[in-house]
């Protein structure tokens, strides 16, 4: 008997022992993804520039960041493919388009920067209860994403929107609430008709209904100053560089998220990057949101053009070789 008593003794303190192990391994794990990353840490001009090149062949911060109308209206655009990867058969749509904001840079506060510390905020889970949002608006350039609520969620998330980038289905944020007055709003165009629809909302013209995946607004009110278009050239980057597609063929070319995409961005834009809110439950977890701001879960994604281990091993990558921070677990 006492023998027995000894065995679950020595049984019960292993089991202790295994669990505490793992959980202190938990722990660690946990905050060396939290805490290393530091918005005070010495930025260092063309250090994530030096780290990407390595990563993405031909590599260039000599692309525009933001479609401008000199290239199609003085100069003739070779660009090979079509949208969401080149603008090949937009451009007359362009030209009318880029008359109407007349804005195609980059503000001289932001340019002028020695060097750019930029996070990009994406709208993940981890984000709920983090009190991240005093140190999210520290950085000089905040990046959000689609319609992720900055209302009522300021304590988690900051204030402070430098760049959205969206597309029109995605475009079911409030403008004033959800934005500062000064925020570029990056329209992401996947096909013609998401720069139509932009068109229309700025002049104020017959709505377009069809076509879409999901119904865009309607009414929109946003400043024509206020609105650009990413260059393509950074989706093309991320499907082929980032996401390892060989083949520019449309219906074999994965299609990134719009959060890789802006994370893809950061790296020709900024010196330093971290990122915030990314990463999706295990895909045996079906109860947990995926967002912080919703109740949605993974089965959302499931029938989403989207590849997400894909692209988790991609941020993974980018994590491993030091090239990006994260402000929250992964």
């Amino acid at each position: 008997m006492k023998i027995n008593q000894r065995w679950k003794a020595i049984a019960f303190f292993v089991i202790v022992m295994v669990c505490f192990g793992m959980c202190w391994f938990l722990r660690v794990e946990y905050y060396i993804q939290r805490s290393y990353p530091n918005v005070h840490e010495m930025c260092i001009p063309g250090d994530v520039a030096s780290k990407a090149e390595i990563l993405i062949s031909n590599y260039s911060r000599d692309h525009p960041v933001f479609l401008q109308l000199s290239d199609y209206f003085w100069v003739k655009n070779q660009s090979k493919y079509r949208l969401p990867y080149g603008t090949y058969g937009s451009e007359e749509l362009l030209i009318k388009f880029l008359a109407l904001t007349n804005r195609y840079h980059v503000p001289e506060d932001i340019k002028r920067l020695r060097c750019r510390r930029c996070v990009v905020v994406g709208n993940g889970h981890q984000l709920k209860n983090s009190s991240l949002g005093e140190t999210i608006n520290k950085y000089d350039v905040v990046i959000r994403i689609n319609n992720a609520p900055v209302h009522k969620y300021e304590k988690d998330v900051g204030s402070k929107t430098t760049m959205r980038l969206f597309y029109p289905e995605s475009a079911d944020f409030d403008p004033q609430l959800d934005n500062n007055p000064d925020t570029l709003l990056v329209l992401v165009p996947f096909k013609p008709l998401d720069i139509q629809w932009m068109k229309i909302i700025l002049n104020n013209e017959k709505r377009v209904r069809k076509g879409f995946w999901k119904m865009p607004p309607i009414i929109w009110e946003v400043e024509p100053e206020n609105i650009r278009i990413l260059n393509p050239y950074y989706m093309s980057v991320t499907a082929t560089q980032i996401l390892k597609s060989k083949k520019m063929i449309p219906k074999m070319i994965p299609k990134p998220t719009t959060g890789l995409l802006a994370i893809t961005f950061a790296l020709h834009f900024c010196d330093m990057v971290h990122i915030a809110g990314f990463g999706y439950p295990a895909l045996t977890n079906k109860k947990q949101p995926i967002h912080y701001y919703e109740k949605v879960t993974l089965k959302s994604m499931f029938a989403s053009e989207h590849n997400i281990t894909v692209e988790a091993q991609a941020i993974k990558n980018l994590f491993q070789q030091n090239i990006i921070h994260n402000l929250t677990y992964f």
